[in-house]
């Protein structure tokens, strides 16, 4: 099987992103953008990434889609979401950082990710400005910009260190470049988001 089979297998069986997994819509538009904030805030616990995943799910339920939901909810109406999911050693904590993360957006960016992207001037401007968030560090910016270079093109290729991993697990290039060659630009962030399902199953 050549690589570019090798590729086109991983879309078709793991190919989903976990924005998508989420039940984010992701867009180029403000709420879809928060909603992938909130996510990767998520994500930047000790934490299992279908707990994250099924958490998002429960957020989502709640309706708080934009920063302004978001801050209309009460402190417990967060952690008990946040339990629902099954974020439970983190809710308290994570409840209070995902208003700060809504506020911040809203007072710095007018609710609207796509400033921080303008305001960046590049890729490390961006994940730089993301880590002014609770929570996101290093790790959590780039989990941001790999999912989010399905709508922000200027920042493909995005891959980390879990990505080149699954990739050589895979018997993938981990170079970038020759990694993104192998798929249409459009798909290549499925293909990280399914080399990132490799390395975490081993």
């Amino acid at each position: 099987m050549s690589q570019r089979d090798t590729a086109e297998e991983l879309l078709r069986e793991h190919g989903t992103t976990y924005a998508q997994e989420a039940g984010v819509r992701l867009r180029d538009t403000p709420a879809p953008l928060f909603q992938l904030l909130c996510l990767t805030q998520l994500f930047s616990a000790p934490i299992g990434a279908s707990v994250a995943v099924a958490t998002m799910r429960e957020l989502l339920a709640a309706g708080w889609t934009t920063p302004q939901h978001l801050l209309d909810s009460t402190w417990q109406e967060r952690v008990d979401a946040l339990g629902r999911g099954g974020y439970r050693r983190y809710d308290e904590s994570t409840a209070t950082h995902l208003e700060e993360a809504a506020q911040l957006l809203q007072d710095r960016w007018r609710g609207d990710l796509r400033r921080l992207h303008d305001e960046a001037e590049d890729e490390e401007g961006v994940r730089s400005l993301l880590q002014e968030f609770p929570r996101i560090g290093p790790t959590g910016s780039r989990i941001f910009c790999r999912e989010v270079q399905a709508v922000w093109p200027d920042l493909r290729p995005q891959v980390d260190v879990r990505v080149r991993k699954g990739a050589e697990a895979a018997g993938l290039p981990t170079d970038a470049d020759e990694l993104a060659a192998l798929v249409h630009g459009d798909e290549f962030a499925r293909l990280t988001a399914a080399l990132v399902r490799v390395d975490l199953d081993d």
